[in-house]
């Protein structure tokens, strides 16, 4: 008899990395190192959990299935650079394949870092140290929090001095290609006070055939008086799973604008934390998801007021086809002193076939007085009086409909107040519903 010497390829849920085959410095090898023994320590997600209610918990455990990603012939890799091209124009731009950087032009300004995570690493120790993932995930994926920062070292680390202004966006496109291979990019924008910046994230599949896995986390931390804007646009394959955490630290009156768009993957999980940590702090948390066939859309949100006089609002809306599935549960909690806070949290769920199903479970925690808060959820299918608006004008139901669904989509990204951003995710909607047609 002839032995089964086939080996069965490492899961990165399961296999630790190889942390001094990537060439980093000690200090991240042993941060990622601690990252790995505590995400090995943490359970999967459990039935009971409530921060996983209605969750796909077989979603969560088939991640097992997933590998390192293999390095990309020069073929597929300038393929890759030539479809990074959602934006005409930028201030700088990024593409990495999986995790290894493919392309880059780099923007510059007075003071500006704008570099690759494997760069920032090694020439911004202190830097990074201070503000990479230095909020706890607490929405239910500390597991995979942990497990990204145990394996990140694609993305980028931005930090905008004090008074400076990026006019244009900064653009960066993370691709995943090879069936069950997995990427783990990260995103740390920093900007001091009154600067102003706009950057763009782009999470793709090389193959709509390829299943992949993109475990992505952001760091957003908004000096003073900055104005920080932060899109991240999700168009993996529907065979793909998507994580993604955010964290937003927004100092005194700093306004951070962030927008979540869902279009691809067969289990999208994402989690926003918006921390107000100072007097006049502002938050608007957007969110565009249409999902569709048997696609999942799981989101969970915290606007977390720790200071008085801040203000945040949340945005999300989801337009699902066939038996697409939605998750949406979100808390506003105002700590107690933080006074005059003023926080709105709005979740529309469009139900465009009969199939389609959506959970929403917003909430409030309150500890403080004179607070001005509210929540809501609403669920309902296109009205006839709706349609019949656009057949007495000569347009076909159908059509009717797709643009009834677009204006329902545009409200939110319409918020950016960003006429190239708009129009680019405008586009990815509309090529969702070509596929659809």
């Amino acid at each position: 008899m002839i032995a089964d010497t086939e080996t069965k390829p490492s899961s990165v849920l399961t296999t630790a990395p190889d942390f001094g085959a990537t060439g980093l410095p000690q200090w991240y090898q042993d941060l990622q190192r601690s990252a790995w023994e505590a995400s090995s320590a943490l359970p999967l997600p459990k039935r009971t959990d409530e921060p996983w209610r209605f969750a796909d918990l077989k979603r969560a455990a088939a991640l097992e299935a997933f590998q390192t990603a293999a390095s990309l012939d020069e073929a597929t890799v300038k393929g890759l650079i030539v479809r990074s091209s959602k934006l005409e124009k930028t201030s700088g731009k990024f593409v990495f394949a999986n995790e290894s950087l493919a392309y880059a032009d780099r923007p510059e300004a007075d003071g500006l870092i704008c570099l690759p995570l494997a760069e920032a690493v090694e020439k911004h120790a202190q830097l990074l140290q201070e503000h990479f993932m230095t909020q706890d995930a607490t929405l239910g994926s500390e597991k995979f929090a942990q497990l990204h920062k145990s394996r990140a070292k694609s993305g980028l680390f931005i930090y905008v001095p004090a008074g400076v202004e990026i006019t244009l966006p900064i653009e960066a496109y993370h691709w995943v290609s090879g069936e069950n291979s997995s990427v783990f990019p990260h995103t740390l924008i920093v900007t001091g006070e009154n600067s102003k910046v706009t950057v763009v994230d782009y999470y793709g599949s090389a193959s709509e055939s390829e299943a992949g896995l993109s475990c992505a986390v952001v760091d957003l931390v908004a000096g003073r008086g900055s104005k920080l804007r932060y899109v991240a646009c999700q168009s993996l394959s529907t065979t793909s799973s998507n994580i993604h955490i955010s964290s937003t630290l927004a100092s005194a009156d700093a306004d951070v604008k962030s927008l979540q768009v869902q279009i691809g993957s067969a289990w999208s999980r994402t989690e926003s934390v918006s921390h107000l940590s100072g007097k006049g702090a502002n938050s608007d948390m957007l969110s565009v998801s249409v999902p569709s066939s048997k696609q999942q859309v799981d989101q969970r949100t915290l606007q977390h007021h720790g200071e008085a006089h801040t203000t945040s609002d949340l945005l999300y809306k989801n337009a699902l086809y066939d038996q697409s599935r939605s998750v949406f549960a979100g808390l506003i909690k105002v700590d107690v002193g933080a006074h005059y806070t003023d926080a709105y949290q709005t979740c529309r769920n469009l139900l465009l076939s009969d199939e389609a199903e959506a959970n929403s479970m917003p909430g409030l925690e309150i500890n403080a007085d004179q607070v001005k808060c509210s929540h809501g959820s609403t669920s309902g299918p296109i009205t006839d009086e709706d349609v019949f608006y656009f057949n007495a004008r000569g347009i076909p139901t159908e059509t009717a409909k797709q643009l009834i669904t677009y204006g329902f989509a545009a409200e939110v990204f319409g918020k950016l107040k960003h006429e190239a951003i708009e129009a680019m995710v405008g586009q990815l909607v509309e090529e969702k519903f070509r596929q659809l047609s």
